[in-house]
């Protein structure tokens, strides 16, 4: 049965025929019919939720505490033993995820950064969650290049149908940030380090034996795609079976890319995005061996959170797909066909920056909003 589940893996991740990526130039129209619910508040800069069986949330704020929420309330006690980790910039306590056999062995998984603000590095820990405390934690991955600076930690963490998980690891960091002679973010377009990639792990930190570059000399065995930016945003897809990710550009340029096995998606040889400080970071915008995305953005939506709406509460949303803004504000629903090709752009307008995007066992979308007086948000429709 798990050969038949890696088959299907394989398959459903496979390349499919290259299409001209759609180019978002201008904000779309809103969304119609909905309304946002405040579910509660009080959270310092909330980064990761996920929903218990029960229906609770587990909600990570950057400063270093895992919370609970039940009922709408925010338990006032944070949950006791999460690892100490580095508060600064870009970083802290960022994703938290369940083991899908959560009801069974109590087990959930939290990204973090680590170090100092002269040499840090994205860390995986997993964890038994007993009652109101954690135990057992164990650090069981961390990007192997310490980096400088408290940028691009990237950190989303996603488990597949095959049970591995993905854990997205941003560039290091913007210019003039450097690491080994040379701008941190070339680190993408080397395998030889883990920075700027997609990684596919098993629940345990190792490489699974099928990854595209296990056993291939100066190239890292946990790497799954590569010339990624900073992806804060990844989705499985079951109708599709395909998995989504979003990445920041730098100034414009966001990406919505299908994620494909071994897959090159170009940073920063090949990129809409324009330099904080002048013009074009490269003149190329597709390249052969390269990925191209499936929709840019180029007004700057600095893109978080990624859900694929699967529910029937609002049937017309199914399939589709709803990626939180940091820099807009907002929520983009990207509408798909079938096949997976972008079809339309609709917005959700917030008025603060959403973090993180997840639907509910109740069929609803649910919001983060990363601000000094957190929120969840529940997005229902009139």
């Amino acid at each position: 049965m798990r050969a038949l589940r890696l088959a299907l893996l394989a398959c459903a991740l496979a390349a499919p025929a290259a299409a001209q990526p759609v180019i978002s130039e201008a904000p779309p129209r809103e969304v119609a019919g909905v309304r946002l619910t405040t579910v509660t508040t009080g959270l310092e800069r909330p980064w990761g939720l996920a929903f218990l069986p029960d229906g609770s949330m587990l909600v990570t704020e950057r400063p270093g505490r895992l919370r609970l929420v039940r009922d709408g309330a925010l338990d006032s006690r944070p949950i006791a033993g999460v690892p100490p980790v580095h508060a600064a910039g870009q970083g802290g306590l960022l994703d938290v995820a369940l083991h899908p056999d959560f009801m069974r062995n109590r087990t959930i998984f939290l990204s973090y950064a680590h170090g100092t603000a002269e040499a840090n590095r994205t860390r995986l820990a997993r964890a038994v969650l007993d009652g109101h405390a954690l135990r057992d934690l164990r650090v069981i991955f961390e990007v192997d290049r310490a980096k400088p600076a408290n940028a691009h930690f990237g950190s989303r963490i996603l488990f597949l149908p095959d049970g591995t998980l993905l854990l997205t690891i941003g560039d290091g960091g913007n210019p003039p940030n450097s690491l080994d002679g040379r701008y941190i973010r070339e680190n993408a377009q080397d395998r030889a380090n883990h920075l700027g990639k997609i990684l596919r792990l098993t629940e345990d930190g190792a490489a699974p034996a099928d990854n595209p570059f296990v056993g291939q000399a100066g190239m890292r065995p946990e790497i799954f795609t590569w010339g990624n930016r900073n992806s804060q945003g990844i989705a499985w897809d079951p109708i599709r079976n395909t998995v989504w990710a979003n990445e920041h550009g730098s100034r414009a340029g966001d990406e919505l890319n299908r994620i494909e096995r071994g897959a090159n998606y170009g940073w920063p040889a090949v990129t809409y995005s324009r330099e904080y400080f002048g013009g074009s970071i490269s003149a190329e915008r597709s390249a052969p061996g390269m990925t191209d995305p499936v929709l840019v953005w180029m007004t700057t939506a600095a893109p978080s959170g990624l859900a694929v709406y699967t529910a029937d509460r609002v049937p017309a949303w199914r399939g589709d797909l709803f990626s939180g803004s940091l820099r807009s504000q907002d929520v983009r629903r990207i509408r798909l066909d079938a096949a997976g090709r972008v079809v339309g752009e609709e917005v959700l307008r917030v008025g603060a920056r959403v973090r993180d995007v997840r639907q509910g066992p109740d069929g609803f979308l649910y919001l983060l909003t990363d601000e000094g007086n957190g929120r969840i948000i529940r997005v229902e429709t009139q």
